[in-house]
């Protein structure tokens, strides 16, 4: 028998989640241990699919690492890392530059702060592009940390985009954009706020199975 976490609640049927290689069911009140028990028994495969699956997904990003010469995404682009003379690190259309003898870790960090520095110029542009197209303007773009989020908009009309986003390809960073602008009408994924986006990007359906594609890929990298 499989080892997991049994939480109780009012809901209607029982549910298998697979978080950090610990299992965890949820299962309505009225359901019996026995009952609970046959049921996962009978997807014993699939949890065990999984749950080698995500210990394949911790292993990768456990080895995770960047250095000299590595290559990382920019706009949908790989480029290199490289070693430079001097104190200063940014990219210069070709590469990422930094300073010599610097340890893996202080080069992800690096990397980081550049992806930040370049996502707030492009994403601020592109909102300054698409919003006057869509009738709409935020009071601000700021750029944050989010893992799992790409953007959101909040009440009060600023938009928050993932420095993530930044290693997608154009037109995914575009969807996103006009996502969250089309919130600035619509806080809702109504009818009406896909029609939105549908005006602006026809095509919006095959761009968030790319975003999906990048997700998939940046889960398997750990850039904490």
């Amino acid at each position: 028998m499989i080892n997991y976490t049994l939480n109780r609640s009012n809901r209607k049927t029982v549910g298998i989640y697979i978080r950090n290689g610990m299992v965890e069911v949820r299962a309505p009140l009225k359901y019996s241990q026995a009952e609970i028990d046959k049921f996962v028994t009978s997807k014993e495969k699939w949890i065990r699919d999984k749950l080698a699956s995500s210990q394949e997904q911790t292993e990768r990003m456990n080895a995770f690492a960047l250095d000299y010469g590595s290559k990382i995404y920019y706009r949908g682009k790989l480029y290199p890392i490289e070693a430079r003379p001097g104190k200063l690190a940014g990219f210069d259309g070709t590469c990422f530059y930094m300073p010599l003898n610097l340890e893996p870790p202080h080069i992800k960090n690096l990397c980081i702060q550049i992806y930040r520095n370049l996502a707030k110029k492009y994403l601020t542009a592109k909102v300054a592009e698409f919003a006057p197209q869509m009738g709409v303007m935020p009071v601000s773009v700021k750029i944050n940390n989010a893992k799992t989020r790409w953007g959101s908009c909040s009440s009060k009309k600023s938009l928050n985009f993932s420095w993530r986003l930044i290693m997608g390809d154009d037109d995914v960073i575009d969807y996103v954009v006009v996502h969250e602008l089309a919130h600035l009408s619509q806080m809702n994924h109504s009818a009406a706020f896909w029609a939105i986006v549908k005006n602006i990007l026809p095509d919006y359906k095959q761009r968030r199975a790319k975003l999906k594609e990048l997700h998939r890929r940046l889960a398997e990298e750990s850039w904490d």
